[in-house]
């Protein structure tokens, strides 16, 4: 009897296990509400206007101790709601942040969310073993070829932590290719160049590696001797001239790496596919996304493919799965209509800046503009202006030797004309800021250019 009482009881704590493991089960894996909280969180911080001059987050300092998220001020902003305009504040137009496209994205809000599950992509790898989301590349196949900016058929793509890391990828495998006796490869760029290309080559430091300047002045050097290896950077539309631009070197001893991160119908004409060994894009001049931090390459050579996917699985193994799970939902909303919505939105809004700042700065006849000639786009259909991310300004009075500090006097940060190998009577400003950034750039672009006036009648 006391047998057969001990089975009944085993069998019924048995049953009990099974059944709270059953509905534990059920609970984690059909349980429809999961996603709740993470929804009204985000439609909470979205909810915050900041009296349309900032932003709340949901990762906001504002959210610590379940309060509300609080506001992000948009630069010469303040206040709890950033309702007041702080007077005499000096402009940004030195940044190079895409926030022109913010509008879109918030128009954008349903069909760009991304909601991640606590136990998203936990692996270090993939299913098919490497560091990269396969639909993702499949995608971003299908953008260039909706845009028409790029061929990727026999090129291996590759991702990494901005254009930045690929960069230096990039210029790794190819130094490594280097097999001349005269030293190490040496890295060029045509003035005005990317600060980007100089700054990294003297960080790393490499024993491959030296960072020789102008690719026009090395071309009529007697250095250029044709068995030095030769690294030649070309950013195309140029940064911060906004120009395309094509490689001056040739040779067998010369590779070369061309940096499209702003060839998009926002900022240029698409003329013709890129079909190079080696182009670099980047997620931020494409959604106007910064801070994700993602870039791609387009290879042609498999040695060089995999030297710079070593060095990338070395320095990081590969790139945030989160971040491609965000790239993915970002990229499909741009695909999905052929990059309708998004070019044409963000090419007009830098299209009416541009008209903005030439009606403002016609007026002068001490600052100019660099001038480009319209060309055809194949994305439109049609012949139109360039529309770059930055005015590359040249200060005309030969007293004005500075033309970075004549601007900083005036409350508007640029970035020095030095900073990219070329003369101090050239300042970069940025145009692809916020709205409220570019607003207050033209307020005080107007007073430095009023001051001429002031000045000549006082002559």
């Amino acid at each position: 009897m006391e047998k057969k009482l001990l089975l009944i009881t085993v069998s019924i704590i048995t049953n009990l296990v099974f059944t709270i493991h059953i509905l534990y089960r059920n609970s984690t894996t059909w349980n429809p509400t999961w996603t709740s909280r993470a929804a009204i969180e985000a439609e909470d911080a979205a909810s915050v206007s900041c009296s349309g001059h900032g932003r709340a987050y949901v990762d906001g300092i504002g959210v610590l101790g379940g309060k509300q998220p609080s506001c992000e001020c948009n630069n010469c902003y303040t206040g709890k709601d950033c309702s007041i305009l702080l007077s005499d504040c000096p402009v940004n137009a030195n940044s190079g942040d895409p926030l022109f496209l913010e509008p879109f994205w918030m128009r954008q809000a349903e069909s760009s969310a991304a909601l991640v599950s606590g136990w998203h992509r936990m692996s270090y790898i993939y299913q098919d073993g490497t560091y990269m989301s396969e639909a993702l590349e499949t995608v971003i196949r299908k953008l260039h070829s909706v845009v028409g900016n790029a061929v990727t058929d026999n090129r291996f793509v590759i991702f990494g932590s901005g254009s930045t890391q690929l960069l230096a990828a990039a210029v790794h495998a190819l130094s490594l290719t280097n097999s001349s006796s005269s030293g190490p490869a040496r890295l060029l760029a045509s003035v005005p160049y990317y600060a980007m290309y100089k700054e990294q080559a003297e960080f790393f430091d490499s024993v491959h590696l030296k960072f020789e300047g102008d690719a026009f002045a090395w071309k009529n050097s007697e250095r250029n001797d044709n068995t030095t290896q030769v690294i030649e950077v070309v950013t195309s539309p140029n940064n911060p001239d906004g120009k395309l631009k094509r490689a001056v070197l040739d040779g067998p001893n010369v590779k070369t790496i061309h940096d499209y991160a702003y060839y998009w119908p926002y900022f240029s004409p698409i003329t013709v596919p890129a079909d190079e060994d080696l182009s670099l894009f980047s997620l931020s001049k494409t959604t106007g996304h910064a801070g994700s931090r993602f870039g791609w390459g387009l290879v042609k050579d498999k040695t060089v493919y995999e030297n710079m996917k070593r060095y990338i699985t070395l320095s990081s193994m590969g790139v945030s799965r989160t971040t491609q799970l965000h790239v993915l939902q970002l990229l499909n909303v741009v695909v999905r209509d052929g990059g309708d919505n998004i070019f044409h939105f963000g090419h007009e809004t830098l299209k009416k800046r541009w008209e903005t700042l030439n009606k403002v700065l016609s007026l002068s006849t001490r600052f100019s503009l660099q001038k480009i000639k319209p060309e055809y786009c194949n994305y439109f259909k049609k012949v139109r202006d360039f529309t770059p991310s930055y005015a590359w300004v040249k200060c005309e009075r030969p007293g004005d030797a500075n033309c970075y500090e004549i601007f900083r006097e005036a409350k508007i940060t640029g970035r020095d004309g030095k900073v990219f190998g070329s003369e101090e009577s050239f300042v970069r400003l940025s145009l692809i800021r916020s709205q409220d950034d570019f607003d207050h750039l033209i307020d005080m672009l107007k007073k430095l250019v009023l001051q001429e006036g002031v000045e000549a009648h006082s002559i």
